[in-house]
């Protein structure tokens, strides 16, 4: 049985940022247009990663602390498509294979992405997906499996972002985070809550997919129907009981936006500020403009963005891809 997962401490993310200063890069944190919100928002662009997506902090700092002897027979993940990224990228710079599990719904964008790093894609019915990442491993398969979230490593890896926004801004009222399993909402709560107790982190969901915002209202984690949209970063059917602890502890709650209304942040984001995001990566934004938070300087994490480019080009048209 696995021990429960502990809140990183500042000491671990800041050995992080020292550990991953070679692979992940600062990414900016640019201001919002001020006629697009009443809010002072901002955006910390985590789609300037070298593979597209903050997923590359965590794998770096997770690979980078196991041992070699783990590593001798390769790496693999679980992910749709960003973590693998991250996994296949640190790989082929150690010159180790790598190999990803991905669910049948992961989109071409990304798994070409992880075939062009070197990964090699294996894709499972979701449910298999799924199980692998609750059992941290799937049967048979040998070499180092580095999990998408339930991993102190890869949420100190993840908590780097917040020391970057502390040190860019100050008095930050609230962070807006994108929720997919957990370990980049709580990786940043836990550095923002030892640099700067006063700032709120919010998980952002989508409402065809909200499962901690039923668990957080029941009290305990509780499963929800999943409808499957382009947004395909963020959203399951239920909240990790790994990280339920963590979610109901860290954050300050969540903010529901439909699907729509993502479409219509990710046009506005390539439109007014020349970013692409991918659906995951403009849902806080899409938060942020919901008129669901009071005031305040409120930063959102642009998560990624690796978007399949027929559906960018559906959404600039004003459509919603099915």
């Amino acid at each position: 049985m696995r021990p429960p997962l502990s809140t990183v401490s500042l000491q671990a993310i800041e050995a992080a940022r020292k550990r991953i200063a070679g692979t992940a890069v600062r990414t900016p944190l640019v201001r919002l247009a001020p006629d697009l919100s009443t809010h002072e928002v901002y955006l910390k662009l985590e789609s300037l990663q070298p593979i597209g997506s903050f997923k590359l902090r965590g794998a770096a700092n997770a690979i980078a602390l196991s041992r070699e002897a783990a590593r001798a027979h390769g790496v693999y993940t679980a992910s749709a498509g960003n973590m693998a990224q991250g996994v296949a990228l640190c790989a082929r710079e150690l010159g180790v294979r790598c190999q990803v599990i991905v669910p049948e719904h992961a989109p071409k964008a990304k798994t070409d992405a992880i075939e062009r790093l070197g990964g090699e894609v294996m894709r499972m019915p979701l449910d298999v997906w799924w199980q692998t990442i609750v059992d941290h491993g799937y049967p048979g398969m040998k070499g180092l499996f580095v999990h998408p979230f339930a991993d102190e490593a890869v949420m100190a890896g993840n908590g780097t972002i917040a020391l970057e926004i502390m040190e860019d801004l100050t008095d930050v009222d609230a962070i807006l985070v994108p929720y997919g399993g957990g370990g980049l909402s709580c990786g940043i709560a836990a550095a923002a809550r030892a640099v700067s107790p006063r700032t709120k982190v919010y998980a952002v969901e989508v409402e065809t997919a909200a499962p901690l915002t039923a668990s957080l209202a029941a009290g305990t984690p509780t499963p929800v129907t999943r409808t499957p949209t382009f947004i395909d970063g963020m959203g399951s059917s239920a909240v990790s009981e790994e990280m339920w602890p963590l979610a109901q502890s860290l954050l300050a709650g969540t903010i529901v936006v439909s699907v729509a209304q993502v479409a219509a942040a990710v046009k506005l984001l390539a439109e007014r500020c020349r970013v692409v995001a991918e659906g995951a990566g403009a849902a806080p934004v899409a938060a942020a403009l919901s008129g669901k938070l009071e005031g305040g300087r409120i930063v959102c994490i642009v998560s990624g963005g690796n978007i399949d480019i027929e559906k960018l080009a559906t959404i600039l048209q004003g459509g919603v891809p099915a």
